[in-house]
């Protein structure tokens, strides 16, 4: 478990995030969030997993587990891609209703478990063949080491785990590029928060969209070092590390553009920054 100094300080934190993630919910699927694509072709993976289908395979016959879900539209992928078992896990319970919800439409096969990631084990039964998780779940846990632990726990001997996620040079950017690219936030884990107070989210849902009204959050940047290391720790065997230059939102709009395949990039000299990492581990047999 992550070692917080004590138990309510845990608690608090985490509950604040859940409350923002409900909130989050009702503003995402009022932007959209490739929901409607999912609903008109069976087919269809949405963009944020389709850089990992070839990467990820046939799933036919396997034993899936979704990590830090939110609205299960990449879950819904993984099902397509053919899983046995489909597991999405998550914090935030009003995710995971409009993820249930988007799931019946589809007629997808997917059991949803409401709990904190650092719970997963007591909160899900059996092993899996794969654990995925994927864009913007690091920065939500405060210790990588006691994560990494977890999705251990989570394999069978043999089973795989695929991380895509923000790259962590990328999160110490400040929001003010005016003057160009500036690092402003801590690089490596620290054993305090950055707490935000905001309103708004990544994707702009417009004017009529529900509106956040549980602003505070506590994130938490973890540097790459230390995310391998922790995995490697955990006993899993590292077969990929992967840096790329494009991003799956856009913060900044003067500096970025669309890179032709539903993210983003530089459009100044991309390779300065790298925008997202690429993890793939295995459990040995």
């Amino acid at each position: 478990m992550p070692a917080f100094p004590d138990q309510p300080s845990r608690a608090r934190l985490f509950e604040d995030n859940r409350r923002n993630w409900d909130d989050r919910a009702a503003v995402h699927v009022a932007a959209g969030y490739g929901i409607a694509d999912l609903l008109a072709d069976p087919q269809a993976v949405p963009a944020t997993l389709a850089p990992d289908v070839d990467r990820l395979g046939d799933l036919t016959g396997l034993d899936v587990i979704h990590l830090q879900c939110h609205l299960g539209t990449d879950t819904v992928g993984l099902a397509r891609l053919g899983a046995r078992r489909l597991v999405g896990l998550d914090l935030s319970g009003e995710s995971l209703r409009r993820a249930q919800a988007i799931a019946d439409e589809v007629r997808a096969d997917i059991e949803f478990v409401e709990a904190n990631v650092y719970d997963a084990r007591e909160a899900v039964t059996g092993d899996f063949d794969l654990a995925f998780t994927s864009l913007g779940v690091l920065c939500w846990l405060p210790d990588v080491t006691a994560w990494a632990r977890i999705v251990a726990s989570l394999l069978r001997p043999g089973g795989r785990f695929v991380i895509r996620d923000d790259h962590p040079m990328f999160m110490t950017i400040g929001d003010d590029v005016t003057d160009g690219l500036r690092v402003e936030q801590p690089y490596l884990e620290l054993p305090d928060p950055l707490t935000w107070d905001d309103d708004t989210s990544y994707v702009d849902a417009g004017p009529d969209a529900p509106r956040i009204t549980h602003g505070r959050n506590h994130q938490w940047n973890h540097g790459l070092g230390q995310i391998v290391t922790a995995l490697l720790r955990a006993g899993l065997v590292l077969d990929a590390l992967e840096e790329t230059t494009t991003s799956a939102w856009c913060p900044w709009p003067d500096l970025m553009c669309d890179d032709g395949d539903g993210g983003y990039r530089l459009h100044d000299r991309p390779e300065r920054l790298p925008l997202q990492f690429v993890v793939e581990a295995h459990r040995p047999a």
